[in-house]
């Protein structure tokens, strides 16, 4: 059926994958009343005669995925998304982990709300802020990456020690001697000044 519905792309030698959708009529019970559906079925099929190290196999390989779906984009692109459904949850992890909303604080949802709208703005602010941190390259960060999670933005950059000093009708943040940080919070303070 890949091979007959689908579109061919071979992705190395020995490794060929197939993406397409299927319309398939099946018979369903809603609220105790036979009806008859359309349902369109998206799928990835990808075969594999040769694997990654070149070794040949005798039986290819098939591996199969499906996505019984009601959405009308080309199967590349829903594939795509559904491989893409588990980023959201982290982001919802990390709204509730990192920044201690597990449980809301009232029993009144306007209160809650507000609360919500806090918490958004403060979780967009500090995605910036790590992401012009990940970006500039000038902060000692141990790994690279291609974003940074929340608390390691709120524990490397806004618990950092520094004091605010008014001189010379300026204000500047002055950092202890030795920090490893204060090259990156130069570069990037001369960068937003220009």
């Amino acid at each position: 059926m890949a091979k007959v519905h689908g579109e061919a792309e071979a992705v190395r030698v020995g490794k060929t994958v197939y993406r397409g959708s299927v319309t398939i009529s099946r018979l369903l019970t809603l609220h105790g009343e036979t009806v008859e559906r359309e349902l369109r079925c998206a799928f990835e099929v990808i075969e594999r005669t040769i694997t990654a190290d070149a070794q040949m196999l005798l039986v290819p390989q098939v591996e199969v995925d499906t996505y019984w779906t009601s959405l009308p984009d080309r199967p590349a692109v829903m594939v795509e998304q559904y491989h893409q459904h588990g980023t959201s949850e982290q982001y919802h992890s990390e709204l509730k982990s990192d920044m201690d909303l597990e449980r809301l604080p009232s029993g009144k949802f306007n209160t809650n709300q507000l609360v919500l709208h806090c918490a958004m703005v403060a979780y967009n602010v500090l995605r910036m802020i790590g992401q012009i941190a990940n970006d500039t390259g000038d902060f000692p960060f141990h790994k690279r990456a291609f974003r940074r999670r929340v608390k390691t933005v709120i524990q490397n950059l806004i618990y950092l020690a520094a004091r605010l000093v008014c001189h010379a009708r300026s204000y500047k943040l002055a950092f202890g001697r030795w920090s490893p940080w204060v090259p990156g919070f130069a570069r990037t303070y001369q960068r937003l000044r220009c």
